[in-house]
């Protein structure tokens, strides 16, 4: 027997076997495959060529297999399975998404907004892991020019043309002191009181402490360095431990510092017409090349804009109407 002519057997011929034996009749069964009688006829007599033997035995009471047809059947059904069972494994792959994303964020995102929001991304998507690397604004702006991350998430908007960048969340910037501060009582203080107080500052490249000065500069006429700034800290953690050591004051995102607040051991105080907000941008390059996994992820964080981790942004203190700063 011509074993060798086999390899010349085709999935369509298999099907032809399979549907004329469920038929058991070759009008019916070119029917079923969308052929022409004359055309799955030709199919049973390729295979069997390839057979090197009669496979199907034609009377007027029918069709029937022979004992080489029967064994063909049966491997040809189980040839069928297999393809359909690695169709499904396949459709079941390709919604499985799965990838790694390099994300940097500045302090803010890094530490008070992303860990709530990943927390919930990797629940509805386990496959699809992030890598979050924090900086400052600055290192992370460069660090996605540079590609060393794929997205970032930053307190300011870049204006890069490098750069895609859209506001995600809402934050105000809020004058904070520790609980026992004597101006805890007061219902507001003065730009004047501000300057003559002890200041703990975030280091340069910080957003919160860039669009500090600028509101100062815009709004008050005062340069940064008119304040008493006793330390720069490298983090909005740093800077709320130099508060509550009594190194100073500070003005901090309402993110960083709102636990703080409702526990009593960190006040907001109003300062007379100041009220500074600002967005917190995602950012990333015009070419990154956006695959499934990167476009489940934008989708994902773009939603949570409506359910923003730190939403109450006006929230823990008692700051009246005022001016207002943002980074559009």
């Amino acid at each position: 027997m011509p074993y060798d002519t086999f390899k010349n057997i085709t999935i369509q011929q298999l099907e032809a076997l399979v549907h004329l034996v469920a038929e058991k009749n070759f009008s019916r069964a070119a029917r079923k495959m969308v052929l022409t009688q004359p055309s799955l006829s030709k199919h049973i007599k390729n295979l069997e060529d390839a057979a090197g033997t009669r496979l199907v035995n034609r009377d007027g009471s029918g069709i029937s297999l022979t004992p080489e047809g029967k064994l063909l059947y049966e491997f040809a059904r189980k040839v069928l399975l297999l393809r359909e069972d690695v169709k499904e494994r396949m459709i079941r792959l390709q919604n499985k998404v799965s990838g790694s994303i390099r994300i940097s964020a500045s302090t803010l995102p890094a530490t008070y907004i992303l860990p709530y929001v990943l927390s919930r991304f990797q629940k509805a998507y386990p496959q699809i892991h992030t890598f979050v690397q924090s900086a400052n604004s600055e290192d992370t702006i460069d660090m996605v020019v540079h590609q060393q991350s794929e997205m970032g998430f930053i307190g300011k908007n870049p204006r890069n043309k490098k750069l895609h960048s859209e506001p995600l969340w809402q934050d105000r910037l809020i004058l904070a002191v520790p609980t026992g501060h004597r101006w805890v009582r007061e219902t507001a203080v003065s730009v004047n009181d501000l300057l003559e107080a002890p200041f703990v500052m975030r280091e340069k490249g910080s957003a919160t402490r860039e669009i500090l000065g600028e509101f100062l500069s815009e709004h008050a006429g005062i340069d940064l360095n008119q304040l008493n700034i006793v330390a720069e800290m490298g983090s909005s953690e740093a800077v709320k431990e130099a508060i509550l050591a009594g190194l100073g004051i500070s003005v901090l995102s309402l993110h960083a510092v709102k636990r703080e607040i409702d526990r009593g051991i960190i006040v907001e105080i109003p300062i007379q017409g100041w009220r500074i907000v600002r967005e917190v941008y995602l950012i990333y390059r015009h070419q990154l090349g956006i695959q499934k996994h990167h476009q489940l992820f934008l989708d994902y964080v773009r939603k949570s804009r409506e359910a923003d981790p730190g939403e109450d942004s006006s929230a823990g203190g008692r700051s009246p109407g005022g001016n207002q700063i943002g980074q559009k």
